[in-house]
């Protein structure tokens, strides 16, 4: 009942019967569950590192990073409104067998990564704010993300307002960190708009940056969140609902932009003005309290369980959307939650450092987004796929661009790892 009202309000808005919030509302949602993947505790790791080295140098990374963000996703978001069908779907129709299943088995080890990410960075924050034992927040955190899947069960517009509670409830705590990390302004805006490294070390922590920001999975998730929630019956009305989905990606991507660089600024403000270099999230956190004050700590360590929790059911929702694409099979998705919470509590039961596995699960993630943004793009490109909603050409240049970016810090990120 819930969703024919939305989809009827979708359809009135759609035809210009509805007008201001009315029009947008209905459209509201999709790029918030996505966004989720631009917060998850992989990006903790490397923005506080960021700002804790090189102070505000990098934020223009960041800015950099979310702009190819809004395109990436909007290409996703439309290939999923103009075909009803999902990136990976659409792969397996135009790709060989053999591609399809070495895209399907390269995504689930970038979603592997992502969940070790989430899943890590989860029980780290339940064990900073409560001192509850590694092993045992790993627990309560896999009961947290199989409580958020639940609210699939009661339909999209469900998950959705869940997914905006807890991503209201990470702007709200970093926020609260800017305020009283008290920034120097001057120096904000001078890192946004001013791009320059400093050294090899500067690069690569961009490199990583730009893994944690723009993520594979969230590229083949979009696309299945909007292939069948509201569908255009031609050309015009997918148009209009395309401009409508916009509008919900960019103050999706706003955000995520936002609480990433309150990220970086906050640590330069706190660790970078004071000399300290500070890699771990543990130490962050009780260098807020030292530095700061004991809420600013806990602020901290509840937005990095929110953030774990809320993106470890993201990422279980994608890797269900990759199989079901790229090899027409399935499985019951608290089957593969349950699946992925073991290599998580491996690396906990064998005692490595958590901060340096977010850290690399960072870089595994770089090597997927090409094996997506690729395919994303040559579709995209494709009129008769694509219809009225195919790229425009600046729309390709631009693609093909942030791709090519993309794929040269993979390469010198091969090489860095091969140095050593």
């Amino acid at each position: 009942m819930e969703q024919d009202k939305h989809r009827l309000a979708a359809q009135t808005a759609i035809r210009g019967k509805a007008t201001g919030l009315g029009r947008i509302l209905p459209f509201l949602g999709p790029a918030f569950i996505a966004a989720v993947a631009y917060l998850d505790p992989g990006n903790f790791a490397t923005n506080i590192t960021a700002g804790s080295k090189y102070g505000y140098m990098l934020l223009w990374v960041i800015a950099a990073s979310n702009l190819m963000a809004v395109l990436i996703q909007s290409l996703s978001a439309k290939l999923g409104i103009a075909t009803g069908r999902n990136l990976p779907e659409v792969a397996r129709d135009r790709f060989s067998k053999g591609a399809s299943i070495a895209l399907w088995i390269q995504s689930e080890l970038v979603i592997m990564a992502t969940d070790l990410a989430e899943f890590l960075g989860a029980a780290l924050g339940l064990y900073l704010l409560f001192d509850i034992p590694m092993l045992a927040a790993a627990i309560i955190t896999a009961a947290g993300s199989f409580a958020i899947l639940e609210l699939q069960r009661r339909g999209y517009r469900s998950l959705e307002a869940g997914i905006a509670a807890m991503i209201l409830i990470v702007v709200l705590a970093f926020a609260f960190q800017v305020i009283t990390a008290r920034p120097d302004v001057g120096s904000v805006v001078q890192g946004i708009v001013t791009p320059r490294f400093q050294g090899v070390d500067s690069v690569l922590l961009a490199a990583g940056i730009l893994g944690a920001t723009v993520m594979p999975h969230a590229i083949y998730l979009h696309s299945s969140l909007t292939q069948h929630r509201i569908v255009g019956q031609n050309d015009a009305e997918k148009k209009k609902i395309f401009k409508l989905e916009f509008i919900d990606i960019l103050i999706a991507m706003f955000i995520a932009g936002a609480v990433n660089m309150a990220m970086v600024v906050v640590s330069a403000a706190t660790f970078f003005k004071n000399g300290l270099t500070v890699e771990d999230l543990d130490v962050a956190y009780h260098q807020f309290g030292q530095l700061v004050g004991p809420v600013t700590a806990v602020s901290f360590g509840l937005g990095l369980l929110i953030a774990g929790l809320s993106s470890a059911s993201v990422g279980t929702m994608a890797g269900d959307v990759v199989m079901q694409g790229f090899i027409n099979k399935r499985i019951n998705l608290y089957l593969r939650r349950a699946i992925t919470t073991l290599p998580p509590l491996a690396i906990i039961l064998t005692g490595v450092d958590p901060t340096r596995a977010l850290v690399m699960s960072q870089v595994v993630l770089s090597f997927g987004i090409a094996f997506a943004l690729i395919p994303l793009i040559i579709f995209t490109s494709d009129r008769k796929l694509m219809g009225g909603l195919v790229n425009h050409r600046i729309t390709t240049i631009l693609g093909w661009i942030i791709a090519g970016i993309v794929v040269t810090l993979n390469l010198f990120l091969i090489g860095q790892t091969i140095i050593g």
